[in-house]
């Protein structure tokens, strides 16, 4: 009975392991499709991106752009 919405729609239920999975998929795919476009970038623009700490920056913005997206959201009841 816990998994079941309010009736007046108010509420959310919590991500199941179908969601994760799929937004683990997502990234995983991501991640290969940008490894990928990296090697195919000339000698320097893969010197760019893997000598410099760009990677770092785009982890760090992503991480903190998802923390500030779940500070917003309202808690789940």
């Amino acid at each position: 009975m816990a998994d079941q919405l309010p009736p007046d729609g108010g509420g959310r239920r919590a991500a199941g392991w179908r969601e994760v999975l799929i937004v683990a998929v997502a990234v995983v795919g991501i991640v290969l499709g940008v490894s990928v476009l990296t090697s195919l970038l000339p000698p320097a623009g893969q010197d760019i991106v893997l000598r410099t700490p760009l990677a770092i920056a785009v982890l760090a913005g992503g991480t903190i752009g998802l923390l500030v997206w779940l500070a917003r959201r309202p808690p789940v009841t």
